[in-house]
Formats: C-alpha cells, sequence, structure tokens
C-alpha cells in the first residue's frame, strides 16, 4: 500500500500542462485576482473549498459536483450547507481554462491552483503546485460529513482526522493557520463566546455582539476568524490563539495546555516557520488521493460530470 500511493503521488509534477496547457498559470491566476480584488473573502473560500474536496475521497474535484433529481452530491453535507462558496469563481475559471486548452485541464487541478493564487494575492507564502489530477465521477456526501473536522472538534479528535489521509499533526495546526483569512457564521462559534471560559472578554464581548445568544436567531451573522487582519494570510491567526482569541472552539483547542501549545506558540513568533511549514502541508494535503491516468476524467464543466 505505501509503495503504491508513492507511485499514484509520483504521477503529479509541476510541469504537467507545460505542454499542453501553457498559459493555464496565468489564465487561473487573473481570474482568481479579479474574484478576490472584489471580495477578499472569496479567496478564503476557495482555500477552504480545496480543503474540503482533499479530504472527502481525496482531491479529486467531487465538492464541486451539484446535486440533481438523481444525484446526491458533497454541497449539502453539514460542514458545507450554507457555508461552502467560490463555486462561480471555479466555473469562471473553467470556462476561461476550457476557451484556451478544450479537454485537457481538470476542476480538481484548477481548484488546487486558485487555492495557491488565493494565499498569494493575500499576501501569503507562493509553492509550486503538482498537477496531473483527474476529476471524480462519483461525491459522497456521507463521507463529507464524518471525515471534515467540525469546529466543535477536540484536539484529538483534530489530531486524528488529519492522521486518517496522512497530515502529521504539525501539518494540522500549520493548516489551520487558513484560518488567518476569511469568515465564520455565528452558529459556529456561538457555543464558544458564551459558553466557555478559555477566551478573551472583551474578545467574547465582542463577537456577542454581532452573535445572538439564542439559537436560530442571527445564525448566519458573520464574524472573521482573525480578528486581526481577516483579508491578509499572516501568522496573527498563531498570535491570537495565544492571547485566547481564537473563535472556534476547534482553534483555541491548538493551544489551550495541550501537545499543540509549543507549535503554535513558535508560529506565533516566527511568521516564516509558519509560512514554509504551511507550503510544505499543503503539497502534502494537496497529494492526497489523486485519480491520475486513466481514472475519472476531465469534466468539460466543473458542477456535472460529462
Amino acid at each position: 500500500q505505501g509503495d503504491n500511493n508513492n507511485v499514484v503521488q509520483a504521477q503529479l509534477t509541476t510541469n504537467f500542462y507545460s505542454t499542453s496547457c501553457p498559459n493555464l498559470l496565468s489564465t487561473v491566476r487573473s481570474t482568481v485576482k479579479s474574484a478576490v480584488d472584489s471580495q477578499p473573502r472569496t479567496g478564503a473560500s476557495i482555500l477552504r473549498l480545496f480543503f474540503h474536496d482533499c479530504f472527502v475521497n481525496g482531491c479529486d474535484g467531487s465538492i464541486l459536483l451539484d446535486d440533481t433529481s438523481s444525484f446526491t452530491g458533497e454541497q449539502n453535507a453539514n460542514p458545507n450547507r450554507n457555508s461552502a462558496r467560490g463555486f462561480n469563481v471555479i466555473d469562471n475559471i473553467k470556462t476561461a481554462v476550457e476557451a484556451a486548452c478544450p479537454g485537457v485541464v481538470s476542476c480538481a487541478d484548477i481548484l488546487a491552483i486558485a487555492a495557491r493564487d488565493s494565499v498569494v494575492l493575500l499576501g501569503g507564502p507562493n509553492w509550486n503546485v503538482k498537477v496531473g489530477r483527474r476529476d471524480a465521477r462519483t461525491a459522497s456526501q456521507a463521507a463529507a460529513n464524518n471525515n471534515i473536522p467540525a469546529p466543535t472538534s477536540s484536539l484529538s479528535q483534530l489530531i486524528s482526522s488529519f492522521s486518517a489521509v496522512g497530515l502529521s499533526t504539525r501539518d494540522m495546526v500549520a493548516l489551520s493557520g487558513a484560518h488567518t483569512i476569511g469568515q465564520s457564521r455565528c452558529t459556529n462559534f456561538r457555543t464558544r463566546v458564551y459558553n466557555e471560559t478559555n477566551i478573551n472578554a472583551a474578545f467574547a464581548t465582542l463577537r456577542q455582539r454581532s452573535c445572538p445568544r439564542a439559537a436560530g436567531s442571527g445564525d448566519g451573522n458573520l464574524a472573521p476568524l482573525d480578528v486581526n487582519s481577516a483579508n491578509t494570510f499572516d501568522n496573527s491567526y498563531f498570535k491570537n490563539l495565544v492571547a485566547q482569541r481564537g473563535l472556534l472552539h476547534s482553534d483555541q483547542e491548538l493551544f489551550n495546555g495541550g501537545s499543540t501549545d509549543s507549535i503554535v506558540t513558535g508560529y506565533s513568533n516566527n511568521p516564516s516557520s509558519f509560512s514554509s511549514d504551511f507550503t510544505a502541508a499543503m503539497i502534502k494535503m494537496g497529494d492526497i488521493s489523486p485519480l491520475t491516468g486513466s481514472s475519472g476524467e476531465i469534466r468539460k464543466v466543473c458542477g456535472r460530470t460529462n
């Protein structure tokens, strides 16, 4: 099994499309840039789509498949319903890429490249994205419900859900640093800001203002995951955790007297260490169970199979 995985992963390369679609990277970048310029939050949404894709049967574009009368995909699974965003941006990129090189580039690869571009455009580190994935013809709502870590997760649950896809505890903490950008809904942090004690009091009060205590009231009200700089990819997420200003229960679990406290402290003091670990972890996450060779297909439209 181990050797077999390495053979599959070796088929992803950074230059997979260098002759078949030479302008791929600039085509993706310009579309992501216009989307992020008009709404910075979109960058976080695309990054999250990639994460939610990779954690469900690998980075195979399965999250992009729309539900139909005869097909149930992942978009209405609990972690995605009313919260997964950015599908329209991926569709726009796909349209542009199809015009340049029809039938060549997978939606799974477009999502992987767009996630990198989103990080870079918001001030984060750059890396070379490995490509050569193909698109799934299936999706799994059950796997999405079971495999994507919830905002209520404990530290041990976070460690085990990342470990299940071959990511280390250090990878998990680094990837959690993606919460230096983007927004979360009141329904995901209400219990923390009203009931938990390992939270800065002024921060809790601030977040309560836009998140009523009663469930069902203001559930969709948004707050930044990083109170300092929600549209800048930096290491302030970790500084927030040290100050007990993590928005989600699962965020603060990373710095709460447990085994990951020292990693959080390290990243809060050393932004370059966070950047290099984040890029390494993103590349590792992009290697989760890709479809290659003759598996899957190259979708013409990301929302449906051919």
